[in-house]
């Protein structure tokens, strides 16, 4: 570490005391990857603050010192927008944990961005309320992190992503400067830079607090398990579902592949011989859900379903959904490597495209493993290998970036709710021309002039904001914009 990092981090000592600060190399293993173990950095430094003033600190003593930070919450990013910076440091917020209110009369909690997603549905539970964005890691993935990747999760064909469900937040700019974006209400005039900055993947500065949205639990909730001989016919039912103007909470589907792994990994108890399974799940008032269930039983039946298991309570319900929302880490069980990918197409491509990645597979010998949001076209392809076999690791690659190629050509995104991180900045230009790209430069800059928030992601090229980092002259663009006001 440089006589400057050592200097810095003496000064976070001072600040933060001794504990919330870390230099060693092997307690710095720790945190040189997140979710996406494909990509590794140690950082310089790791800070671990209590307050939002303690990141401002922090923060302002990186500008100073034009040295780059990055923000990390649980650390189950699946892009690699947690990657640590190896001359930086890395704010970590996962000691501020405090769920600060819960104000039902008024729909909405304030909490600090290490809240752990399922513990805000805890802490509201008990008088009839719920927070609605559910990533499949939410017994352990972080408020602050869903801010930053825009998470969504199996609900939300229904519900939305955590953009639907944040009405402010508090944020530390890349100066160091504490601001209020957005609010406590559901609007507010200006520009909604709330929505630029929710989804930005810690590239326009850190999250301190987040006034999130609750909803009233639902009078009723009903679940069924379809089992299908293979995807084209479980695609089909997901699209006569659709069809019928039926909007169920959530339907998920998982071919044979990830059937295997969610056996092998927590013994499920999927239908035998299913080529894939759907969890159809609808919620609402009573009268509606009992209609609308038997509509989806009949569409699930004509297109071919051999088994369908209705959930006669809670436990069983869960037990459906055991086996998808493991179904990530569960492929260790099947292969020593794999790269989580994330894409979106629309839901009549399903069966093409599934068809396609499966001659991907064939072709190369690379096994892919299908778990993916089948109502709204998000793909979770789990593409397996072995980093032990000479040239596995740049085949799996290859296929990994063929199937997002395979999402842009039916009209679909790169990604749907992982984000893009360092592991799809290089597939950006695919989709978005010079000009976008530029332009979505420049509202970063706006943010982050001197280009020390989280370098390096997103963008598939260093991109400056006209001037050496670091060397800015003149007003702040936000000024310039006539947008210093909104904070």
């Amino acid at each position: 570490m440089s006589a400057d990092l050592d200097i810095l981090a003496a000064e976070f000592a001072a600040q933060l005391g001794e504990d919330s600060v870390i230099t060693d190399r092997q307690r710095l293993r720790t945190y040189e990857c997140d979710g996406l173990a494909h990509h590794r950095v140690v950082p310089a430094i790791v800070v671990l603050p209590q307050t939002a003033e303690q990141v401002a600190d922090v923060v302002r003593g990186c500008a100073a010192a034009q040295v780059p930070f990055v923000a990390r919450g649980s650390g189950t990013g699946l892009s690699g927008g947690a990657l640590p910076h190896a001359e930086g440091v890395l704010i970590v917020t996962s000691r501020m944990r405090r769920i600060l209110e819960v104000d039902t009369a008024n729909e909405r909690a304030v909490v600090e961005p290490g809240v752990i997603n399922l513990d805000v549905t805890k802490a509201a539970s008990p008088e009839g309320w719920y927070f609605a964005p559910d990533p499949s890691s939410q017994q352990v993935c972080s408020v602050g992190g869903n801010v930053a990747e825009n998470s969504g999760g199996a609900h939300c064909l229904k519900y939305g992503f955590t953009i639907n469900h944040v009405l402010g937040v508090e944020v530390v700019t890349p100066d160091g400067e504490l601001v209020w974006l957005g609010g406590t209400t559901r609007d507010t005039p200006g520009y909604d830079l709330l929505g630029a900055f929710i989804g930005s993947e810690g590239t326009l500065g850190i999250t301190t607090k987040i006034v999130v949205r609750l909803l009233r639990a639902p009078e009723s909730v009903r679940c069924l398990l379809a089992a299908f001989p293979g995807v084209d016919e479980a695609g089909a039912a997901v699209s006569s579902i659709i069809a019928d103007g039926v909007t169920p909470a959530a339907i998920e589907m998982m071919d044979a592949l990830a059937i295997e792994a969610a056996e092998a990994a927590v013994a499920c108890g999927y239908p035998e011989g299913a080529g894939a399974v759907l969890i159809v799940e609808l919620d609402g008032p009573a009268a509606e859900v009992e209609h609308t269930f038997a509509a989806v039983e009949q569409r699930c039946t004509e297109a071919g379903a051999f088994e369908i298991r209705i959930a006669r309570d809670d436990a069983e319900r869960a037990l459906f959904w055991k086996g998808r929302k493991s179904a990530f880490a569960a492929v260790g069980r099947i292969s020593p490597d794999y790269i989580v990918q994330d894409g979106v197409i629309p839901r009549t491509a399903l069966p093409e495209v599934l068809r396609q990645i499966a001659d991907l597979s064939g072709g190369t010998g690379i096994r892919v493993a299908n778990v993916f949001h089948a109502g709204d076209g998000n793909l979770h392809p789990l593409v397996l290998f072995d980093d032990a076999k000479p040239g596995e690791a740049e085949t799996a690659e290859e296929v990994s970036g063929a199937i997002l190629d395979l999402c842009i050509s039916h009209g679909g995104s790169i990604t749907g709710e992982h984000g893009v991180g360092v592991d799809k900045s290089k597939h950006m230009s695919r989709m978005f021309t010079d000009d976008d790209l530029d332009t979505m430069q420049r509202l970063r800059c706006a943010f982050d002039p001197a280009g020390i928030c989280n370098p390096g992601k997103v963008f598939p090229t260093p991109r400056l904001c006209g001037e050496v980092p670091g060397k800015h002259k003149g007003p702040h663009p936000l000024q310039a914009a006539g947008l210093a006001e909104q904070f």
